[in-house]
């Protein structure tokens, strides 16, 4: 099987690789930096908006680049740890400013807070939010915080994946800070809540701005919004209509709108069809789970959280797996991807050493036992 299906296989591979021929072997192979160019352009694209959606960290030199780390909790812990390992191993100039914590109660420390202000990257794992719990969430207050409006999420066939479709490569750029995330409600009267969606002109024409520069950049050739306008006429109503203005800016770019509903059976029956999709935070929510699923898995996607100054990456679903926390069975390849195939080395003039590592983690392929061989592109 293609990819990593175990924490303990990325060390021990690396670890062998780095024993034989150091750091060299990652930086001295230009077959493996071209490869895992291109996967690391189809994974993630590459998008320069009006907005300064990618922040460029000017580091110079082999100064490290600070970087935020947020472990998170259940599996985050370790599959953070494997991909602090692989940074190690193959000698990336990155120090990690780690921050464990994980009471809702007291919200993101003032520490990591200020920590992501100065360095504008970060890495994130996994923070649980009990349905119980009447604490805001760690995502979103991260993400209201510093404005972290478009997640971006490609899910595609990865070759040596099994899936029930193939062909699939879908790109979902959700709203990320408003919606019914905004979190808004009230009792009325006893028995009675009403939470409130909030969706505004400013945002929506934002999102659509970044989802259509991002199929123009990346050479993609359809976006499809999702929405709810028929029910929710004025809300959704809005979003709809600021996505249609931005599509008419842009002829060449195929457009369409789908409801949500029938946008989830088509996902499940026809996700072929699909190229880039934009919608509001919930719904995004939703299809990118489905959207990773289709493809793979949790375990196998990152996702990215942009502000026009700074990024937050970590693993596109972001589930705790409180359950398996601690067990080592978690697949770590999303949390890598996270790490290597993203904006942070690309855009610390490190790409070079981006595109090796992609590769690497791609074509890592399991024999008997629970070694993994070397790739044979020397």
């Amino acid at each position: 099987m293609v990819l990593l299906t175990r924490l303990g296989g990325v060390p021990r591979l690396l670890g062998r690789v780095g024993a034989v021929n150091g750091s060299r072997w990652i930086h001295g192979t230009a077959a493996l930096a071209q490869q895992g160019a291109a996967y690391n352009e189809r994974l993630f694209g590459h998008v320069e908006t009006s907005v300064n959606t990618f922040p460029i960290l000017h580091t110079g030199g082999v100064h490290p680049v600070p970087v935020t780390l947020m472990p998170g909790e259940g599996i985050g812990l370790e599959v953070a740890n494997s991909m602090i390992r692989v940074f190690e191993a193959a000698d990336v100039p990155v120090e990690f400013e780690r921050f464990e914590f994980t009471d809702l109660d007291e919200g993101v420390p003032d520490a990591v807070v200020a920590s992501f202000r100065k360095n504008g990257v970060a890495l994130k794992g996994p923070f649980n939010t009990p349905v119980k719990s009447k604490s805001k969430s760690i995502n979103i207050i991260l993400r209201t915080t510093f404005d972290l409006f478009a997640n971006v999420v490609h899910c595609k066939n990865i070759p040596g994946v099994e899936t029930r479709h193939p062909g699939v490569d879908v790109v979902v750029i959700r709203e990320n800070t408003e919606g019914e995330y905004s979190g808004l409600e009230h009792e009325t009267v006893p028995g009675v809540v009403e939470s409130l969606k909030i969706i505004s002109r400013e945002k929506s024409i934002r999102i659509a701005e970044y989802a259509f520069q991002y199929a123009e950049r990346n050479n993609r050739k359809k976006v499809t919004a999702v929405h709810k306008a028929n029910i929710m006429k004025q809300s959704d109503g809005l979003f709809l209509q600021c996505c249609r203005e931005v599509a008419a800016r842009y002829p060449y770019i195929e457009f369409d709108n789908m409801i949500v509903d029938n946008t989830c059976m088509q996902m499940a029956s026809k996700p072929q069809q699909f190229d880039v999709m934009v919608m509001p935070n919930l719904y995004g929510n939703i299809i990118t789970n489905i959207a990773c699923g289709l493809a793979g898995g949790q375990g196998l996607f990152p996702g990215a959280n942009f502000s026009p100054t700074a990024a937050i990456f970590e693993q596109a679903t972001r589930h705790a797996a409180k359950s398996i926390g601690g067990m080592d069975v978690a697949n770590p390849s999303a949390t890598i991807l996270a790490g290597v195939g993203n904006p942070i080395l690309f855009h610390s003039r490190l790409g070079s050493m981006t595109n090796s590592l992609c590769w690497l983690v791609f074509f890592l392929k399991r024999t008997e036992g629970d070694d993994a061989a070397i790739p044979e592109t020397q």
